[in-house]
């Protein structure tokens, strides 16, 4: 979600780790991510350099954090290791700063993030269950049979570009539009997207323009909606946001790419896991009743936001090394989630994993994801329905990954429907 996306020129990469000196390790590349080859970096990480300092990297010298316990001592001390300085890996552009609650510290964050708080409350989600439903319903019963197809357009993409039309009170017909600005808000040029820039700003200002007039018209109305920008426009400490554009714009970017990249990938993840480990799917089919601990644990699996950073605000030790005010600290969720230490046999999918909900893809502390249960409910709701409609989702080609150090995911996975 930053600017700096745009600057980034990825050098050649080492695919295997253990051919350089343990400090130059470097596991913060997309093409090891699209080449799905990001696994023995941080293996190597974990067993022999936890607290991981980088000097060269294209993204500036910073610690890589690997370890779960570790991972989750960063993100539970805010009074330490502050978001302020941005979340992501990148470092944001001078000239196109866009602030957002996530990348706040206490209380502007607290007090913005409890302004759209209710929209993921448990009284909005009973209501939105249905709605739910009713879209994947409508969904599935239109994929195409006896065809291959790609999953991520048909499926991941449809569903939860219709979520966040719903979560935004967006005009249902220009509901793409929200897809569209998703993939700008986090890929730069040479990434199939933009071509350069100038476009990437110029479209995320047209997103800025049209959720004005939509906080303009929500604004008017006396009382507000349940939606994200009627929350935004009434909330008390945020009802004049609009004024600071880039600061409304970096909130808008981090509702819509929250939104949709993290249960997109994770609705495509699943499929492909499940495709990867037949004896979990004949799991799934003799006991549906395991979907919703399925559903934990395919985020896991997936990890879809690959690493949170953090700025060291004071001198600090961790994992017996000293990191100094300023530093830069990334938090690979990625890592933690696979540590042999936190989870049994972590590289394996296991639909009833005991602990799979003790997962690090949402964040903890004050910056935990506050639309986990949106997503969670997505999931489960979607294979409810897909166990009653369909004995198989197969995978018949290989999957097509993104090329982002941030953004774990698919832009293609060709499937076919096997009916029950």
């Amino acid at each position: 979600m930053s600017e700096a996306i745009d600057t980034v020129v990825e050098q050649p990469v080492v695919l295997d780790p253990y051919t350089v000196p343990i400090e130059k390790v470097d596991a913060g590349r997309g093409e090891l991510f699209f080449r799905d080859a990001q696994w023995p970096h941080f293996k190597r990480l974990r067993e022999e350099d936890p607290v991981h300092f980088l000097e060269e990297s294209p993204f500036g010298p910073y610690w890589s954090v690997t370890k779960y316990h570790d991972i989750k001592h960063v993100d539970m001390h805010h009074e330490i290791f502050s978001s302020a300085q941005g979340i992501s890996i990148f470092d944001a552009a001078a000239d196109f700063r866009t602030p957002m609650f996530i990348a706040m510290d206490p209380p502007m964050h607290d007090v913005q993030r409890k302004a759209v708080a209710p929209v993921a409350g448990p009284r909005n989600l009973a209501a939105l269950e249905p709605t739910i439903r009713e879209r994947v319903c409508a969904i599935l019963d239109a994929l195409p049979r006896n065809e291959t197809f790609n999953w991520v357009d048909k499926v991941s993409i449809e569903l939860t570009t219709q979520m966040l039309a719903t979560l935004f009170d967006f005009p249902f017909e220009e509901r793409s539009k929200l897809t569209r600005w998703s993939d700008v808000a986090t890929n730069g040029p040479g990434s199939g997207i933009v071509n350069s820039v100038e476009e990437r700003r110029a479209e995320l200002l047209q997103c800025l323009m049209r959720f004005t007039e939509l906080w303009h018209e929500r604004a008017a109305r006396p009382e507000p909606g349940s939606d994200l920008i009627s929350m935004l426009a009434h909330g008390e400490a945020t009802r004049d946001m609009v004024s600071r554009p880039m600061e409304y714009l970096g909130n808008l970017m981090l509702l819509i790419v929250g939104g949709n990249d993290t249960t997109r990938n994770s609705i495509s993840g699943g499929v492909l896991a499940l495709n990867q480990n037949p004896a979990e799917y004949q799991k799934l089919r003799d006991d549906p009743g395991l979907i919703p601990n399925m559903v934990a644990e395919i985020i896991r699996w997936q990890t879809p936001l690959t690493h949170m950073r953090r700025t060291a605000l004071v001198d600090t030790e961790l994992g017996g090394k000293v990191i100094k005010a300023g530093d830069k600290v990334v938090m690979w969720y990625v890592s933690g989630n696979r540590d042999p230490e936190a989870f049994e046999n972590p590289d394996a999918f296991v639909i009833d994993r005991p602990n799979a909900r003790s997962h690090m893809s949402f964040g903890f502390g004050i910056h935990r994801c506050m639309g986990n249960r949106v997503g969670e409910m997505q999931l489960r709701v979607l294979w409810e329905e897909i166990m009653k409609r369909f004995s198989k989702v197969e995978v018949v080609g290989e999957p097509v990954r993104t090329r982002h150090v941030f953004i774990r995911g698919f832009t293609e996975l060709p499937v076919r429907l096997i009916a029950k």
